[in-house]
């Protein structure tokens, strides 16, 4: 054996090599450690009709003719959903009416009204062989504002799916779904809207579960786990940890009138898709609206570990002065989802957005100042 092998065996150096090891493997192992944040103590933004794709020319010279307090409120457009997600958005929603057997929607009031107004015909608003096929449509206002950035509704879901497999470690997206009943105002509306039934909302995890895969989005059975309900289990256990939400979805229902129907043979939401926006303290509540509350509400359901969504701004009224008091009180209360019609990307003429710092998609949730929360955990 040579001189420098056998210094190799020296105590001293075969010391030295063990904790220079164990240094290393230490490190190793801090560094492997999962983050123990809970996806519900950061804040992301949303965009309000996320699919609303605006008016066409003449429907909107006909609506400012006819009735400019409602253009006033919905002259806006979105990008594409993944240009949106590219731009930090984090909660999409997706406004939705039941069309089991096709073509209910396929030919829009506004259209007729706009040729008898002697205006310019606007470009087509959908293709119309997917309107004629049944399945959920996406749109505003059926018969006068029908445009939207993807149709149908299975459409959206596979661009958002697409993004999502391109950026599999991405910050979870809240897909908020607004299942629309009401008519459009008389005397304008031709078709009224077809009822959302258990059979509808049972067409509507259908048409979820052809796109995501169980394992692409996290359900109320996952976060209920071994508890009676789910409102037990996110006010003692909490809701799953953000390394585990990374890359998924999370489907939330937007009208509390909805919940009950969509409970119907589904105690607590067992075997469901959506969670539902409940009362605090039922069942199957883990997520709530507060869309209108004050910031004090807010904090206090947060505290007690529900996911709540409100709105920073509303019918473009403070966008349009730049009025950034609602903004800054919604972003100070802790609410986790901050719905927008001018996120980050997306400036109002005023200069009005809503944005993190440095322009991250989510920061940590003001409220949950012990949640060890670094800037790793707020990578997109």
């Amino acid at each position: 054996m040579d001189i420098e092998n056998r210094s190799l065996l020296h105590p001293a150096s075969i010391g030295i090599r063990l904790i220079a090891a164990a240094l290393t493997l230490a490190a190793t192992h801090a560094v492997a450690q999962p983050s123990s944040l809970l996806l519900n103590q950061l804040q992301y933004i949303g965009s309000h009709n996320s699919y609303h794709a605006g008016l066409g020319p003449s429907e909107a010279a006909l609506w400012k003719r006819t009735d400019p307090a409602t253009f006033a409120e919905i002259d806006y457009a979105h990008p594409a959903l993944s240009r949106q997600l590219d731009d930090g958005v984090r909660q999409l929603e997706l406004d939705i009416y039941s069309d089991p057997e096709g073509g209910r929607y396929a030919h829009p009031a506004i259209v007729e009204q706009v040729r008898k107004a002697g205006l310019q015909a606007d470009p087509p608003f959908a293709d119309p062989r997917v309107m004629q096929r049944p399945g959920f449509k996406v749109m505003h206002i059926q018969d006068l504002d029908q445009r939207s950035n993807c149709q149908p509704f299975t459409a959206c879901l596979a661009e958002i799916h697409a993004w999502s497999k391109a950026h599999p470690r991405h910050l979870p997206i809240f897909i908020l779904v607004e299942t629309k009943r009401a008519d459009a105002p008389a005397p304008y509306s031709t078709v009224p809207a077809a009822p959302f039934d258990s059979k509808a909302f049972d067409a509507l995890d259908a048409e979820i579960h052809s796109v995501f895969a169980r394992n692409e989005y996290i359900n109320p059975d996952d976060v209920r786990g071994g508890f009676a309900t789910l409102n037990q289990a996110i006010r003692k256990q909490g809701w799953p940890t953000l390394e585990s939400a990374r890359g998924k979805v999370i489907f939330l229902l937007d009208q509390r009138w909805a919940g009950p129907i969509y409970l119907q043979g589904h105690p607590s939401l067992r075997g469901r898709v959506l969670f539902t926006n409940a009362a605090p303290g039922t069942e199957d509540a883990a997520f709530t609206e507060l869309n209108d509350g004050d910031a004090a509400t807010i904090g206090k359901l947060v505290k007690q570990g529900y996911l709540v969504r409100t709105r920073t701004d509303a019918d473009l009224k403070e966008p349009a002065h730049n009025d950034t008091t609602r903004r800054d009180a919604m972003l100070a209360s802790g609410a986790q989802i901050l719905s927008t019609d001018f996120p980050d990307g997306e400036p109002a003429a005023s200069g009005y957005a809503v944005s993190f710092p440095d322009h991250l998609h989510a920061r940590c949730n003001p409220l949950f100042t012990q949640a060890h929360c670094t800037a790793a955990d707020l990578s997109p």
